[in-house]
Parts: C-alpha cells; structure tokens; sequence
C-alpha cells in the first residue's frame, strides 16, 4: 500500500525487549481440569452422596453376614446393586458431557500462525500474528484481521468491522482528531484486535499484545467459571435433604422402636442376645435407608437430559452442557445480541427511491458495479457473500436478486479514473468507459446530503427527497445517494481530491440495512408471553438499538426513558441504583463486554434465571456468566466456547423452542419424581410396619434394587420419551425457590402411597393367615377378616412373597400411566401414537419382571407364578389405572 511517512519500525533487538517486556501475541489457553477430576466432580452430586452413605452401611452389614457365617456370597449383591446405580449415574453423564466437549475443542483455537505484514529495521516484512510486539507498525489492508491493539497512524477510508467486539459491523477509523466519533466504543483511533479490515487501508502502532488486548481480555472472562448453580441443582438438593433427613430419621425410629419393645418385653437381659437383636434392628434400618433413597434417581435424571440433549440436536440445538437442556425451561430473562442473532448480520437493500426512473436501468446497473470496490463471494450458491464493504457489498447482492451479473459489468466498464470513498468526502466516484452508452460516464455515490448538494438536475423535489431521507434514518437505515454524467474528453471532473462535475444528474436514494432475521418477531412474542423478558444489549446506536427493538415489537415510542440505558450510563451508576430499575430496563445500547457480563450478574441477584444469546466475541463473558449461554452457528469460536447450547441454524425461534423442551423435560422429571417417590414412600412404609410388627421385610433389597435402579431407568427413559408439549409455552416461569414436587405431586404421592400401603398391607395380612397357591382361591371375605389380625400366622411361603412381589411392580406399572398424564389434563392414552417409545418400554419392564420371577430364584428370594396368576395380577392391578382414568375423564367433562 501507499505510505504517506517513512517508518523504520523497530529493530530486531527492540523486538526482543519488547516481547520480553510486554510478553508474546498469544492468547492464554483455558486451563483444563484432568479427565478423572471431572469425573469425581460427578460424585459431589447429593443424591450420589446419599448412596455413597447406604453404599458404606450395606458393605458394613453384607461383610459381617458373610464373615459370620449367616450368609453366602450372595448378601454382597445388595452392595453391588448400589455401587453398580452409583457407577451407572456418574459414568452415563461423564460420557455424555467428554463426547460434547470434544466438539468444541477446535472452537478455541486460535489460529496464530496467520501472516501480518510490519516494518522492521526499515523493511517491509511479513511474520506470524503471534510474532507481533508492542511497538511494531502494523500494515492494515482490506479484509485482512487485525492483530493486536494498536493506535492508526495513518487510516485512508478506512472502515473496520468490530462486530465481534462491540456488535457494530461497520466503524469508520481515521486518524485526524478532528473527525473522530466521541460516542463511538472504541476510539477512532484505535483498531483493535480481532476486528476486521472492511474497507480501505491503515497503518497503526501496536500498543497492546496477547492477553492485554481488549480481544485477549474478552476470551479471559469467558474462562471464568461463573459457579451458578442451575435450577435443576438447586431442587435437587432440596429433594435430597428431603430424603436424607426422611430416611435417617425412620432409620432412627426403626433402631428406636424396636431397641425399647426389646426391653420392655425382654424377661431378662442377655448381651448376646441384645448384640443379635440390635444388628439385625441395623440391618433393618440400613433396608429402609436402601429403600428409601431413590437409587435410580440421578441415572435417571441424567438419560432424561441424555436423551433430550440428543434430541434437541436433530432440531438444530448443539447441547453443550447437559443441564442447559433443563435450565432453558426455566429461563425468566433473555439478553439477546443484536447483530447476527436479531439481525442477519448482512448488510441488504432495503428500498430502492430512483426519480423519474422505471426499473433497473442500465446506468443504474452500471454505476452500482462499476464505483464499487467490493465483490460477491459464489462458491456457496446457496449463501452468496458478499466481500469488502458490507453497504457495497448489499448493492451487489441486490443487483444479483434481481438477475443481474455485475462481474461482467464492471470488466467491461474500463475504469478510466477512480476517487475512493473518505470520511472525509463522504462519497465515491468513478470514471468509466461505458459499453452500454457507448460514452464515458462519471458515476458518484455517496451520503445522499453531499451527492445531492453535487448535482445541479434533480428530477424530484427537495422537500420530497428530504422526507424520504428522514423516513429512513428514523428506521436507523443507512442511506446512500446516486448520481452520473456523461463527460467529454479532454475535461477534468475530478481534481485535488474531489468531484468538479458540472452537469451531475441526480438518480436516487437507496435504503440499506441490517435486516430483522424473519423468525425474530414471532418468537419474541413467543417468548413474551411465557413470561420470559426480553432486552437487546447491544454495542451498536441508541437509534439503531431502539429501531430493530420496535421491528421485533419489544418498544415503542411511549416507552419510559428508563426502559434504555447506554454502557456509559450503565458504568456511571451503581450497583443500588441498577438493581431499582433493572428489571424494567428493554434495551442497552452502547455496551461493553463487561457491561453486558454486570447486566447479567445483577439480573441474578434479582433472583432471575438469565439466558444470554450472541454471536461475537463480545458476548462471551456474559454468555459464561449466565444460567444458559446461548451462542450462533457462525459466531465466534469464543463465544461457543462459553456457550451451552449452539443453535446452528442461527434461528433466534429455536430459543423459544429451546424453553419449550426446557419446560417440557422439567414437567417429565417430575413426572418420574412422582413415579419413583410413590413407589419408595408405599414400600418404605410396607418395611416399617414389618418392623415393628416383629415379620421379615417381604421386599428384599435386590427386589427394591431392580425396583429403583432398572425398572426405574427404563421408566425414567419411558417418561423422558414424551415429546415436548406446546402448552407449556402458555405458562409463566416457575420460581427458582420452588420445590421440585409441588402441591399436587405431594397428594398424589402421599394419596396414591397410602392406597398402595393399605392393599398391600392387607395382603400380607392375608396371605400369612391362608396359605395360598394360587390366585384363583382369592376370597375376598377373608382378606377383609385377616386383615386386622395380628397374630403370627402361617407366615409367608416363598410362593406368597413372589406373589406380593409381582403385585407390587405390577401395580407400579399401572401407574407409570398415570404420570405420564400428570399435569395433562388429559387421557394417559392420549398422544400413544407418537409415544411409541413409552409403550415399547412398557413391555420391556413387564417381561423383565417375568424373567426375574421366572429364573431370578435365590438371588431375588422369588419362584416362578403360574399363567393364571400372572393373569389375575394383570387384570385386578389395572384399575390403579382404569380408575384414575374415569376421574379424568369425568373432569374433562366437567369443565367443557
């Protein structure tokens, strides 16, 4: 490029100093925790924690039986059950989160090795970025990207794209004082690194290197671990103090109960025999504790985020972070990027304002291609870029959508003599030898005040062209005008720097913005009315900000000053005063990086779940900082990186359906909370009133094992397998403080619980006074007489314990349905078609259930049924189901 001033640059041993001073153009790596940390992070998880406890209690108890004599090998099974839930758990959700992760670890390289031109030692050189030291005079050309910070020396027309730092894709950079932007982000001065060259050229001293730039500063913050701890988490450890200070407190009584009935019946006092007494009173306890505590719970909650984080990747959701698949449902604030995630982030025609003029004409073709310095790129022909200034770049793009080529245009136009566009001017001309005419032309385009003021025909009124003008810029569009004229030979039209044209015709106006992507509006509104809020935080114009918030119907003219902040306004107020009027606030505009992270941070002491979505550099701090960072497919490799989810489809819509799935997988965790909780509260409390009634649990701890662990999962899979509801959408966000089983999960486990205790209760009570072979001898009569009794009986043949088994799961079963259709409204048979899924899994569990009873002999204490049994239990247990059925049905009637 042209050089205006002599520079030396610096000489090699001031390039050493300088780098050992100031350090190297490197961005400091994330530091990474070891693979095996990351895997014993899983254990910190409190559920695992309280299985990690039984674990301990079980191995105690299964070792003296063994080493005692009391007991085969076969008591180690209860440890191994418990150790093969906790392995299951913690390994699936390791795996799953290592598999993610390895598709982004090419998102943070940073390509270092990219050759930049400097002058050292008086020479014009090229050496890697990485290279690059404070000091060096750095040489800028056109789509070249910056290097490092660094103050212009010299800019001519120049314009750089700072989108990945501020949002704004294009920003005019000079280095005369008297044209700088004092509300600019960044000083006019300055080019910072990871901006790109849109137009023109410069040349700048680099002032900071690696880590120091605002660049390096960016990709620091987003390594910082935020530490917020997700919804999910959160009701989780509620759910796990519940269930641990439940357990031990039964534990407790059961140890208490049975310790006091002991002495206060006891004729006299024997060591060994209390000794006895009191272990086997511990590994009662230790049961209930096995029995209470969900064991299948965290695996199950783990392939139900599994499972939804493979599914929303067939809807163009990268899930990054398993728990984002969750923590989007609970999402009460979004702060969206502007460029690229509300916009296209592509500079397009918005309307063409030619005088007097029908269609396209050939000097209107012409002079768009010919005075312009950009080109379209072609190689995706279903994405055709544009390449250079983005404003020229949108003129190309609009020729070509409407069947014209400008390549052969502009070759066959010779360009006799070019004026680039300055600041300056604030225009572009070109003299061209034109085909079409047959003449040369000049052709001039420019800011449509300064063209205008050229010409001496204007085919239109000035108060028309005026209105016009104003009617853009209040849509915050960028405006360009046109105009040409024929010249004769051996007259100059340009001299020193400027257009001298006597007889310049004005053409015309055309409106150029960044326009709203199609799908914003709708899913706004969306968003809107789940309750979630919206604020645009961007770095681009006040103007700007507010128009693209009025296209996607976030403002509007009544709206309260307050509703928008700048980040000068943002950093000159404090924390206190914020909080007041944060939650009111729509837009920010002018932002910073760490204004958008403070947003967040203060949104979050407000109590507010945050979602953050972006596609820059800019945006990778807040991204990290927040609940859920939502990042673009073709945003920066920094801001994926302190993502959770990706969108690839850039869709700003898959960010409501992102929510819809969020609250669709909380409504099916819970629906399997409430599955699980029924079924440990009815079998904790069958094991208690053993107990103390003096009779051997009839549920074993590897019959509670396949209850909690396997049947469990696969219902866990069953429930996580319903496709996500629309009608969560209509919804408010639920409350962070919020228990994870609300109010009516509570009477359905508490109610259901009960109902299961008092059936099987009295079967026990029946089959210990009847000696039963089979089902087809049941007598009601007798069950209702024996149940009362409390005599001992004729205990419980292993014929009777198989049967009391398969009641229990089989009824367990029935009631899988009746989750299903929790919270529905609905039939639990509603949806079937699309819940093949469910039904599948169904029958896996009922023939699990038979294959244990079938073959599980002494390792599950059970002996196979006979076909009629298994008949009757299938038949008498469905009404668990069929009744609930007819009460939702009579309610659907009642409210039509």
């Amino acid at each position: 490029m042209e050089r205006n001033h002599h520079y030396t640059g610096l000489t090699n041993a001031q390039v050493l100093e300088s780098r050992k001073t100031h350090g190297e153009n490197i961005l400091t790596p994330p530091a990474k925790a070891p693979w095996w940390k990351e895997f014993l992070e899983k254990f910190t998880d409190p559920i695992i924690i309280i299985l990690l406890i039984a674990l301990t209690l079980s191995v105690g108890v299964s070792c003296y039986e063994f080493f005692s004599g009391h007991a085969g090998v076969s008591t180690f099974l209860e440890p191994l059950g418990i150790f093969t839930a906790v392995l299951l758990a913690t390994v699936v959700g390791f795996l799953f989160e290592q598999s993610a992760n390895k598709k982004f670890e090419a998102l943070n390289k940073v390509n270092d090795d990219t050759l930049v031109k400097v002058i050292r030692n008086g020479n014009v050189c090229q050496i890697a970025k990485k290279d690059v030291v404070v000091g060096d005079i750095v040489i800028l050309e056109t789509g070249e990207e910056v290097p490092a910070d660094g103050e212009l020396l010299e800019a001519v027309s120049l314009q750089i794209n700072e989108s990945t730092l501020t949002g704004e894709p294009i920003c005019k950079k000079t280095a005369i004082e008297a044209n700088f932007d004092k509300d600019a982000t960044y000083p006019s001065n300055h080019a910072m690194r990871g901006a790109t060259v849109a137009d023109g050229h410069g040349i700048m001293r680099a002032l900071k290197v690696g880590d120091a730039t605002e660049y390096g500063k960016v990709y620091k913050g987003a390594q910082i671990d935020s530490s917020v701890e997700t919804p999910l988490n959160q009701q989780l450890n509620k759910l796990a103090g519940l269930i641990t200070k439940a357990s031990y407190a039964i534990a407790g009584l059961i140890v208490l109960g049975r310790l006091t009935g002991y002495f206060l019946g006891a004729e006299s006092f024997d060591w060994i025999q209390l000794g006895s007494y009191f272990l086997k009173t511990v590994m009662i306890a230790v049961t209930v504790i096995v029995v209470a505590v969900p064991e299948g719970l965290p695996m199950s909650v783990t392939l139900s985020l599994a499972l939804s984080m493979k599914r929303m990747l067939s809807t163009n959701n990268l899930v990054r972070k398993m728990h984002a698949c969750e923590t989007m449902g609970a999402a009460t604030v979004i702060c969206t990027d502007k460029t690229g995630t509300l916009t296209q982030n592509q500079m397009k025609v918005y309307e063409t304002k030619f005088y007097g003029i029908d269609g396209i004409t050939d000097i209107i073709k012409e002079g768009i291609a010919v005075n312009s310095t950009a080109y379209l790129d072609y190689s995706d022909p279903d994405k055709i870029r544009a390449l250079g200034n983005p404003t020229e770049g949108a003129l190309l793009l609009w020729l070509h959508e409407n069947g014209v080529d400008y390549l052969p245009l502009r070759e066959d136009a010779e360009a006799v003599e070019q004026l680039t566009f300055s600041t300056e001017r604030k225009y572009m001309a070109t003299i061209a030898n034109s085909p079409l005419l047959g003449k040369k032309v000049i052709y001039v385009k420019g800011a449509p005040e300064i063209v205008l003021g050229l010409c001496q025909n204007v085919p239109a009124a000035s108060e028309e062209i005026q209105a016009q003008l104003l009617q853009y810029q209040n849509q915050a569009m960028r405006t360009l005008g046109f105009a040409y004229q024929i010249v004769e030979d051996g007259k100059s039209y340009i001299k020193e720097g400027k257009v001298v044209a006597d007889n310049l015709t004005f053409l015309g106006v055309v409106a150029i913005s960044d326009p709203v992507r199609l799908e914003v509006p709708d899913a706004v509104k969306a968003c809107l009315a789940a309750g979630i809020a919206v604020k645009i935080v961007t770095g681009d114009t006040p103007g700007t900000a507010k128009e693209i918030g009025r296209q996607i119907g976030l403002w509007d003219e009544n709206e309260p000053e307050l509703h928008h902040l700048t980040g000068t306004q943002l950093a000159e107020m404090d924390d206190e005063a914020l909080l007041d009027i944060i939650s009111g606030l729509k837009i920010m505009s002018r932002a910073r990086p760490a204004d958008k992270q403070r947003l967040v941070q203060l949104l979050q002491q407000k109590g507010e779940v945050v979602a953050v979505t972006g596609d820059g550099t800019n945006d990778a701090p807040a991204l990290n900082a927040a609940q859920i960072g939502l990042s673009m497919g073709d945003g920066t490799s920094v801001a994926k990186e302190a993502s959770d989810i990706t969108i690839l489809d850039n869709s700003f819509s898959s960010i409501s359906l992102a929510v819809m799935w969020g609250r669709s997988l909380y409504q099916n965790i819970q629906r399997f909370i409430l599955f699980q909780m029924t079924i440990n509260v009815s079998a904790c409390i069958i094991v208690l009133i053993g107990a103390f009634l003096g009779t051997e649990s009839p549920l074993t701890v590897t019959q509670m094992l396949w209850v909690n662990l396997i049947m469990d999962t696969f219902a866990a899979l069953a429930l996580a397998s319903l496709p996500p509801s629309a009608k969560v959408m209509k919804d408010k966000p639920r409350k962070t403080d919020d228990f994870i089983i609300s109010r009516p999960m509570w009477k359905s486990i508490l109610g259901v619980g009960t109902f299961f205790v008092l059936l099987l209760f009295g079967l026990l009570q029946y089959f210990k006074h009847a000696d039963i072979t089979s089902l087809q001898n049941f007598r009601v009569a007798d069950f209702f007489k024996s149940y009362f009794n409390f005599g001992h009986g004729n205990g419980l043949s292993p014929y009777e314990l198989s049967l009391f088994f398969t009641i229990f799961v089989i009824l367990q079963l029935w009631n899988m349905f009746n989750a299903k259709a929790f919270l529905t409204g609905k039939s639990a048979f509603a949806g079937m078609g699309s819940s093949a899924g469910f039904l599948a899994i169904t029958a896996v569990i009922l023939f699990g259930q038979y294959l244990i009873v079938a073959v599980g002999g002494e390792m599950f204490n059970v002996t196979p049924l006979k076909a009629a049994d298994w008949g009757i239990i299938i038949g008498i247990t469905s009404l668990t189901l069929w009744l609930p059925e007819a009460m939702r049905l009579a309610k659907r009637y009642k409210h039509r």
